[in-house]
């Protein structure tokens, strides 16, 4: 059953995971959400969706500003032929649009399997910035909380540096 903010936030509470909301406009790519991080603490991410012609998925989830080359990121993580997975694909597995692309996501993936990647530069920080499954605010966690938010939608993930 797919989550909305509003669920998304109670589950955060029922779980003891801290987290502070900031509403700002719709945003549709890093860089417009940039002009809305004003007063924001902690660092901001991108998200990418994938899949691999044997058809596994996966979700990265690294730093906003780093640079990413597909065929880099595929190498590392063991995909063949990785390409951005198409909207329809998106909203089916993960229950989002393009543009709200967020590791809290994974609160909807149900019996679909997916391996998430969380850049090992970007866990080091201590204040994570993601999207709470709509493009329309950024919700700030810990990076310890954000492993707790996985273990609680029974996520398998994977640290590395991309």
């Amino acid at each position: 059953m797919l989550q909305t903010q509003e669920e998304l936030l109670k589950v955060l509470d029922q779980n003891s995971i801290e987290y502070t909301n900031h509403e700002h406009p719709a945003v549709f790519t890093v860089e417009e959400a940039d002009k809305h991080h004003k007063g924001i603490d902690g660092v901001h991410s991108k998200n990418l969706f994938f899949k691999d012609k044997k058809k596994n998925m996966f979700l990265v989830v690294t730093l906003s500003d780093k640079s990413i080359r597909i065929k880099d990121v595929a190498k590392k993580i063991g995909a063949k032929n990785m390409s951005f997975g198409k909207p329809e694909l998106l909203d089916q597995v993960l229950g989002v649009i393009p543009g709200a692309v967020t590791p809290f996501a994974v609160i909807n993936t149900g019996d679909h399997k997916i391996k998430v990647v969380l850049d090992e530069e970007m866990m080091d920080n201590d204040l994570l910035n993601f999207h709470p499954l709509e493009n329309t605010a950024t919700t700030t966690i810990s990076s310890k909380d954000l492993i707790k938010f996985m273990e609680y939608c029974k996520q398998d993930f994977e640290i590395i540096r991309l």
